[in-house]
C-alpha cells in the first residue's frame, strides 16, 4: 500500500506546556472523529498540529464521541484558551457524568435546552482561583453561570444581602438563590473558620465536590442525618461524641431548632432536599448552629468531622482526603497570609441574624488533633 509522507510539527512547536495541551486537544478531537473549531485549524497552531498528526495515525479508525466526550473536549478547549489548568487524569467524560444533575442547584429549575439558553446545563469551576479539577466542578444553569461571572463567595454574600434589602432580584437571582450560590462557592474555597461558621448551608454539596472547610463539612453531615427516617437516634449518637456536656446541650438546642424544619421538609414543594436547604435560611436555626460550632472551635470541629465521616449517614458515602491531596491538580496560586478576624467579622450572615461570639474557649488544644481530611460526597 502506498502511503504519502506527512509533515508534522517540529518538537520545538510543542515544547511548552500550553502548546502540549493544545496538541493533545487536537489529537483527541481527531481520535474521536471530531473537528476542532475552524479558527484553531490554521497551520502552525498546536491544536492543528495535534489534529493533523492524529488524523495520520488513526485515519478512519476513530472512537465514538458521546455527549460527555464532546463536553469534555469543549471544557478542555475553554481552559486552554483561558490559560487555565485542566486535570485530564481525573476530569474525564465518566467524571462529568457523575456530576450531572437534573435540576439547577441554585435556581431549582430543570436543566435542558440548547447551548446559550438560560436553562442549559453548564459545568463551572467553584473556586475561581483553581483550574478544572476534580472536586472543583459543579453543574448549574447557564443563567446562574452568567450571573456569577467575576463573583466569588464573599461577593455572592453581598449580592444576597442586597437582594434581601431591596426585595428585588440582583443579576436575575433572588436572595435565596444568592445564598445558595454563596454556599456552593464556599464549599471549594478555603475560608477563615469564623466566616464559614456563619454561612448558612443553603445548598447541600453536589456529588464529588470536595469540602475544604471543616465547619461546612460538619454542617453537611448533620443535615444529612435528617434526610431519612431514624434521624432522632442518629442525632443522639452524634451528641455522644461531643467532649463536653455543655457542647451536647448546645447541639441539642440546635437540633430543637432544626427538627421542625426537617419534619416540614417532607412536604416541601421542591422536595425534601430543598426543604432541608431552606431550613438553614431560618434565623433560629442559623443562630443555634453558630453558637454550637463557634463554641466547639476549629480543631475540635475538624476532629469531630473526621470521626463522623466514618459512619454511614442517610445512605451517603463520604470520603476524607488527606490535606495535601484535597487540592491536587487544582493549580492554586501560593496561599496568602490569613486576614485578621476583625476585617472579616460578621460578613457571612443571613439577613436579620445576630452575630454571636463563642460562649467559651474552644474545647480542643492546638497541636493535639491530626490534620483533618477533606470530605467528598458521593451519591
Amino acid at each position: 500500500m502506498n502511503q504519502a509522507p506527512l509533515e508534522l510539527a517540529k518538537p520545538t512547536l510543542i515544547a511548552s506546556a500550553v502548546d502540549r495541551a493544545g496538541f493533545d486537544i487536537g489529537w483527541d478531537h481527531a481520535h474521536h472523529g471530531l473537528v476542532p473549531p475552524a479558527e484553531l485549524l490554521h497551520p502552525g497552531t498546536p491544536v492543528c498540529h495535534g489534529w493533523t498528526a492524529a488524523k495520520a495515525v488513526f485515519g478512519c479508525r476513530t472512537l465514538s464521541a458521546s455527549r460527555r466526550t464532546r463536553l469534555w473536549l469543549q471544557l478542555r478547549l475553554l481552559a486552554w484558551r483561558r490559560g487555565l489548568a485542566f486535570d485530564t487524569q481525573q476530569v474525564t467524560p465518566n467524571y462529568l457524568g457523575q456530576i450531572e444533575v437534573d435540576l439547577c442547584p441554585i435556581r431549582r429549575v430543570p436543566l435542558g435546552g440548547a447551548a446559550g439558553q438560560a436553562d442549559a446545563a453548564v459545568v463551572e469551576r467553584l473556586n475561581p482561583q483553581a483550574g478544572y479539577a476534580a472536586g472543583n466542578l459543579a453543574t448549574m444553569s447557564a443563567a446562574v453561570a452568567a450571573a456569577r461571572e467575576g463573583i466569588d463567595c464573599q461577593q455572592a454574600v453581598r449580592q444576597a444581602r442586597l437582594a434581601e434589602q431591596t426585595g428585588a432580584p440582583v443579576r436575575g437571582l433572588g436572595a435565596a438563590a444568592w445564598w445558595r450560590l454563596a454556599a456552593l462557592l464556599a464549599l471549594a474555597t478555603p475560608l477563615p473558620f469564623a466566616e464559614v461558621a456563619r454561612l448558612p448551608l443553603a445548598v447541600l454539596p453536589p456529588n464529588r465536590v470536595r469540602l475544604l472547610n471543616a465547619a461546612q463539612g460538619l454542617q453537611a453531615l448533620v443535615t444529612q442525618m435528617f434526610a431519612a427516617p431514624g434521624w432522632s437516634a442518629r442525632c443522639r449518637n452524634f451528641a455522644q461524641w461531643l467532649p463536653e456536656h455543655t457542647l451536647r446541650h448546645d447541639f441539642n438546642l440546635f437540633i430543637g431548632a432544626m427538627a421542625p424544619r426537617a419534619l416540614e421538609a417532607a412536604s416541601h414543594p421542591g422536595g425534601p432536599r430543598a426543604g432541608l436547604e431552606d431550613a438553614w435560611l431560618q434565623e433560629r436555626v442559623q443562630r443555634r448552629w453558630q453558637h454550637f460550632v463557634l463554641s466547639l472551635g476549629e480543631d475540635a470541629t475538624a476532629c469531630l468531622l473526621e470521626r463522623a465521616a466514618g459512619a454511614p449517614v442517610a445512605g451517603k458515602r463520604v470520603l476524607c482526603h488527606a490535606p495535601e491531596q484535597a487540592t491536587e491538580g487544582w493549580a492554586l496560586p501560593p496561599p496568602r497570609p490569613p486576614l485578621p478576624l476583625a476585617r472579616s467579622r460578621g460578613i457571612l450572615m443571613p439577613h436579620g441574624a445576630r452575630l454571636l461570639k463563642p460562649a467559651r474557649p474552644p474545647s480542643s488544644r492546638p497541636g493535639t488533633i491530626p490534620p483533618p481530611g477533606v470530605p467528598t460526597t458521593h451519591a
